[in-house]
């Protein structure tokens, strides 16, 4: 019976944290998302979290396309492979791995960076010193950063998936013999533009996730600088599964009648 306790103690604790994120999420679209807008603050969250991103993201996406291309010729005849490697590349880059990929990335860099500064602000008391100054934190703080991780996430994928394209293609010229005029004939062909759209969209759910994952646990950090570390470390754990179970959602209303 103990067990079963505690079991149940633990199902109501994660029920009670998802109704939290989720009346967090409503304050955040409602008012965050709401005129009036800080376009300085936007301007500098869209840099930090789109510029200074897009070197990670861009070496991830090269090095992927890259393995994805020696893995598929690995395991492919060799009468296939000049269709099979140019497709499945351009296919797998623009569909799945250049948005979970780069949205794990930006998680991991920009998730962790919101929730250390929100929390260091909660914990220093710097947002209730906004609301002594009549200025909404959730407004000044928080819509800011969702806006610029929604616009700026898709951005940095469709550079992701023409960088990550040019990786397989690099390989499959330089180290599978293939014909490079051949090689985007194919990759033309076999891409469509709801496979790149699809992509975009995967994209904009994922930076609408990292923003609101790293500024709910910043505001809800606690307890000094411990506090602010596991902010952050829940920060990106939260928005990594959040990102792997949302990719499987919407894989299955994109895709799942095709």
């Amino acid at each position: 019976m103990n067990i079963l306790a505690v079991i149940g103690r633990l199902v109501l604790a994660l029920f009670a944290e998802i109704g939290r994120v989720a009346l967090f999420a409503k304050d955040a679209v409602a008012i965050g998302l709401t005129p009036r807008f800080y376009g300085s603050q936007i301007a500098a969250q869209f840099f930090r979290i789109g510029y200074t991103s897009l070197p990670v993201v861009a070496m991830t996406a090269f090095f992927t396309g890259g393995a994805l291309a020696l893995q598929i010729y690995t395991g492919s005849s060799p009468t296939t492979a000049a269709t099979l490697v140019p497709s499945i590349v351009a296919i797998g880059i623009t569909r799945e791995l250049g948005p979970v990929l780069a949205g794990l990335m930006v998680s991991g860099r920009v998730g962790a960076s919101i929730a250390a500064e929100l929390g260091t602000m909660k914990v220093t008391e710097q947002t209730d010193a906004l609301v002594t100054l009549s200025t909404n934190p959730i407004k000044y703080l928080v819509g800011p950063r969702l806006i610029a991780a929604v616009v700026s996430l898709p951005m940095l994928v469709l550079i992701g998936d023409i960088i990550g394209v040019m990786g397989g293609y690099v390989v499959g010229t330089r180290s599978l013999g293939f014909n490079g005029a051949a090689f985007l004939k194919t990759t033309s062909d076999a891409l469509h533009s709801d496979d790149v759209t699809s992509g975009l969209i995967k994209a904009a759910v994922f930076g609408f996730i990292i923003a609101l994952m790293g500024c709910y646990h910043g505001f809800n950090s606690k307890g000094g600088a411990q506090g602010v570390g596991r902010a952050t470390t829940n920060a990106v754990v939260s928005s990594a599964i959040l990102i792997l179970a949302a990719n499987f959602m919407l894989t299955s209303l994109l895709f799942g009648k095709n």
